[in-house]
């Protein structure tokens, strides 16, 4: 039984490695060697830090066209992503402005004052 779970999981990874390789060829001849949210531009001696994110996050949505698709730096797409598992667990990634504080460490500041 462990074997064909291993060989399962094994052909799911070949399988997905091979997926990514096709989309990110493309993806490189349709878009601009620049990163959409920094604006790096990128070079073959550094092109392996420029990736292909999926706007939708759904890796096995990949049209032709490339509407699915952006090219990022790792920095940036790795940003987008934890952005993401941010707001779906309830933490301020999506959200407008800043987090409201909860807690005022000076609230009683005057009080500790005048006790000196």
């Amino acid at each position: 039984m462990k074997a064909d779970h291993a060989k399962i999981v094994l052909n799911a990874r070949k399988n997905a490695d091979e997926r990514a390789k096709g989309y990110r060829e493309q993806a490189l001849k349709l878009y601009p060697w620049i990163c959409g949210r920094c604006a790096r531009e990128f070079t073959h001696a550094n092109l392996r830090e420029l990736t292909v994110h999926h706007r939708d996050h759904n890796h096995d949505n990949n049209p032709q066209d490339g509407s699915n698709w952006e090219l990022l730096c790792l920095y940036c797409h790795d940003n987008e992503h934890q952005k993401l598992i941010e707001a779906e667990h309830g933490g301020s990634a999506g959200t407008s402005g800043p987090a409201a504080a909860t807690h005022n460490p000076f609230a009683d500041l005057k009080a500790k004052m005048q006790k000196k």
